[in-house]
């Protein structure tokens, strides 16, 4: 275990850490980072102090911008424990219930989908098809969270009885994002921006609309192609919010990892629904889902992938312990790399995974 003095606290605006001044093993570990390559921005909190944040390697290789803990990155799938965390804020305020029918917000959803309710859909329950799989073909424009619905609307099917089994989705967090606009009568992302970002500080934290807003100190996405790293930051879904829309940096995060110790933002139970678990999955390392995280043992984590971005962040909630890596690059995942971190930082062996 690493033991180092913990840096300025976050609430001020710490330096970050000379890359050359953290310790060899981190170095090591994050050596596939370093130099004129897609790079990596990078935390370890301990009771809300950062005791690692840095960043290796290039936010924008074309203009030559290094990586800092300000870049603001993709989150990808990250972005489910905000989706979930706007639900059950409109559960807390008693705007709608986890157990209200997903076609009482939506009722374009086809006759299949009658039995899915919102918990269906927070916890990859619903059985409902995965939109990405029925795109049309051709398509030759960016698809957004209302595209999905008019999708689903026309697939009257699902893949098992609602509620019976686990299949991770990305249509049910799309659908999810509709149903904070309906239930609040705002737009998703003036929701998440009034009730999260800003009461927790989260200054760079955007649910991204091209020609709508600015990303901060945006890192761009890369994808290697022939030996060379290539701009790939978009694809067509890539414009859907509610499954993976958000940009956000590692100094964001953290913010966000201490609203979820305390009644900040959501209060008990709503806030424990987040981490309970609500169904059991197949997936490695990932024995049950809760809300927007999986669940493993001592820790609750998540990865987040999307063309060009590679994320995880991992927390050992009874150890105050979380790690956040953020990537603009399509390899490698970094959730082994976040597990090793936490590992140097005193995370338990046991139930965190390999």
């Amino acid at each position: 275990m690493l033991r180092l003095l913990p840096l300025l606290m976050l609430a001020g605006t710490p330096a970050a850490q000379d890359v050359h001044d953290v310790p060899e093993q981190v170095q090591a570990l994050l050596r596939d980072y370093q130099g004129q390559v897609p790079g990596a921005s990078v935390l370890v909190l301990r009771d809300g102090e950062p005791l690692l944040r840095a960043a290796w390697g290039m936010a924008d290789l074309e203009a030559g911008v290094p990586a800092t803990p300000r870049s603001c990155y993709r989150l990808a799938s990250l972005t489910k424990q905000f989706t979930a965390a706007a639900i059950l804020l409109l559960a807390q305020d008693g705007r709608l219930s986890l157990h209200d029918p997903a076609r009482r917000w939506l009722p374009s959803l086809p006759p299949a989908a009658a039995a899915v309710t919102l918990h269906h859909l927070l916890s990859h329950t619903s059985g409902l098809v995965d939109y990405e799989d029925v795109l049309p073909a051709g398509l030759d424009r960016q698809v957004h969270d209302a595209d999905v619905l008019a999708i689903l609307g026309g697939q009257d099917r699902t893949y098992f009885p609602p509620g019976s089994a686990y299949r991770y989705s990305n249509s049910g967090y799309a659908l999810l994002a509709l149903v904070v606009e309906r239930a609040s009568g705002q737009d998703f992302p003036a929701f998440l921006r009034e009730r999260i970002f800003a009461p927790l500080g989260m200054a760079t934290a955007v649910a991204h609309r091209e020609g709508h807003d600015t990303v901060a100190h945006r890192a761009w996405g890369y994808s290697q192609a022939g030996g060379a790293w290539v701009r790939t930051d978009q694809s067509p879904t890539s414009a859907v919010l509610g499954d993976g829309g958000i940009y956000a940096s590692v100094d964001d995060l953290a913010r966000w990892e201490a609203a979820l110790h305390d009644d900040r933002l959501l209060r008990q139970p709503w806030r424990g629904l987040m981490f309970a678990p609500h169904t059991a999955t197949d997936e490695p390392d990932v024995p049950h889902y809760g809300y927007g995280w999986r669940l493993n043992g001592d820790s609750t984590w998540h990865s987040g992938e999307s063309i060009g971005f590679r994320n995880a962040i991992v927390r050992w909630p009874r150890q105050r312990l979380a790690v956040v890596v953020l990537s603009n690059r399509d390899e490698p995942g970094p959730y082994p790399l976040a597990l090793a971190l936490g590992r140097l930082y005193g995370a338990p062996a046991a139930g965190a995974g390999p």
